[in-house]
């Protein structure tokens, strides 16, 4: 319990120091003696694409502390905890997340100084290795129900496969706005913007995944 809230601390203050940092250039009395409307200015950075990315991160950091404190309730409650053998796909998954988060921030350089074959490749070794990590966490799911960790076999099971499936949605959606970006990128638009959301989206899902794997890993 106390693990999880001090991660919605932390990632909250992360995103409310990110709103703070993007607004601190505004000064609204300045507009006034323009004879503007104050209400008109904008922090040049706190674009709505990404005041909307920090509003979708801070509900999916809620949803992902709430199962985490269901998580260690049940762990505490209960003698029939088992503890689950972790299949060693899943070191090599996050290896692929890594490399798939790395890929994106170099599209996200590229499309910075209009480098377009390198915004491409690395646009698509992204989508690529995060469909990878997405099969890899599959057949960890395929091994273990061979192995008998099933739903009902034991909570420590039902709890990974919520876990890692609420996880693998957040980056299906994700795959979704990537799937818009190459598009637009094959239609020659600039998709500076969206890659930037899809690489800090990636960021964002690595660090989530490794507080759920060293949690899986400890209990």
């Amino acid at each position: 319990m106390i693990l999880s809230l001090a991660l919605v601390t932390l990632l909250m203050a992360l995103f409310g120091g990110w709103l703070f940092r993007h607004s601190w250039g505004a000064r609204p009395w300045e507009a006034q003696a323009a004879g503007q409307s104050p209400h008109r200015q904008a922090p040049p950075g706190a674009t709505s694409a990404r005041v909307g990315l920090g509003v979708i991160l801070a509900v999916a950091t809620s949803l992902f502390a709430l199962t985490v404190s269901a998580y260690l309730m049940r762990l505490e409650q209960g003698s029939d905890w088992r503890p689950l053998s972790m299949p060693g796909l899943l070191w090599g998954n996050t290896l692929l997340l890594v490399a798939a988060s790395l890929a994106l921030q170099r599209a996200w350089r590229a499309a910075r100084a209009e480098k377009p074959a390198a915004l491409r490749t690395g646009l698509a070794w992204g989508g690529g290795l995060s469909l990878a990590f997405l099969t890899g966490q599959g057949l960890a799911w395929w091994q273990l129900t061979a192995a008998g960790a099933t739903l009902q076999a034991s909570p420590a099971g039902s709890f990974f496969y919520l876990l890692t499936l609420l996880h693998g949605l957040h980056l299906i959606g994700g795959l979704v706005a990537w799937w818009r970006a190459w598009r637009r990128l094959g239609r020659g638009g600039d998709i500076t913007a969206g890659v930037e959301l899809c690489a800090l989206y990636w960021h964002y899902l690595l660090v989530v995944w490794g507080v759920l794997f060293a949690l899986l890993l400890m209990t």
